[in-house]
């Protein structure tokens, strides 16, 4: 009985291996193109890291030659004359205007253009129109500087207390003192505040004739 069913037991195993075999060459292909595409997908995300790498390395290195350049003008120039996209772009363009004594018109143009490129993160926009509304100054009606400010002193922002410092100086500037050392004092008590911010809103407060506590 043994030659029987060891002569079973082996037809059995080649029915078996013959009907993987018959899926592997019906299926195989599923399997490849899945190894490949594993491959294929590690190998483009090594691909990419190495070129945002190497071109991050590029535009630093620009950078530091543009900022060799031999005066202030000069400077700006080359800086002006980097090649970038995205947030490379913002960050040239901002370093465009971080002189705004050679140009001021320039910097003006630079920063209008980083905060109205939506695409940006929103630090880099923010820290656009803070920076426009402190260097346009007296020339933008306080309205449009108020207005300009409230979209950034939400909470939650990257720059909302540096701009409820400007708002607090806007409202100096329209004679309304109480509503300016109300927002000082708070500023004093934030937590998010920096310490030379906070240092920056008491000198304002006592300047005013006001307490930093309320009461």
């Amino acid at each position: 009985m043994s030659n029987p069913e060891s002569f079973i037991d082996e037809v059995t195993e080649e029915v078996r291996r013959e009907r993987l075999f018959g899926y592997f060459r019906r299926y195989g292909w599923i399997a490849l193109v899945a190894v490949i595409a594993l491959v294929g997908g590690a190998a483009y995300v090594e691909w990419q890291k190495s070129r945002e790498a190497a071109e991050s390395q590029a535009f630093g290195d620009a950078i530091l030659a543009a900022l060799e350049a031999p005066d202030a003008a000069a400077r700006r120039a080359a800086v002006a004359a980097v090649p970038a996209e995205g947030a490379r772009a913002a960050l040239r363009d901002l370093m465009v205007a971080s002189d705004p004594t050679a140009d001021r018109a320039a910097s003006l143009r630079a920063l209008e253009g980083v905060a109205a490129n939506a695409a940006l993160d929103p630090a880099f926009r923010d820290l656009a129109v803070l920076r426009r509304v402190i260097l346009a100054g007296a020339e933008m009606p306080v309205a449009d500087r108020r207005a300009a400010l409230d979209g950034i002193a939400a909470p939650g922002r990257p720059y909302r207390t540096l701009a409820l410092e400007q708002m607090a100086y806007l409202d100096v500037e329209a004679g309304k003192t109480a509503e300016a050392i109300a927002t000082l004092r708070s500023l004093v008590q934030d937590q998010e505040a920096t310490q030379g911010l906070r240092r920056r809103a008491e000198q304002m407060i006592t300047a005013l004739g006001g307490d930093t506590q309320a009461g």
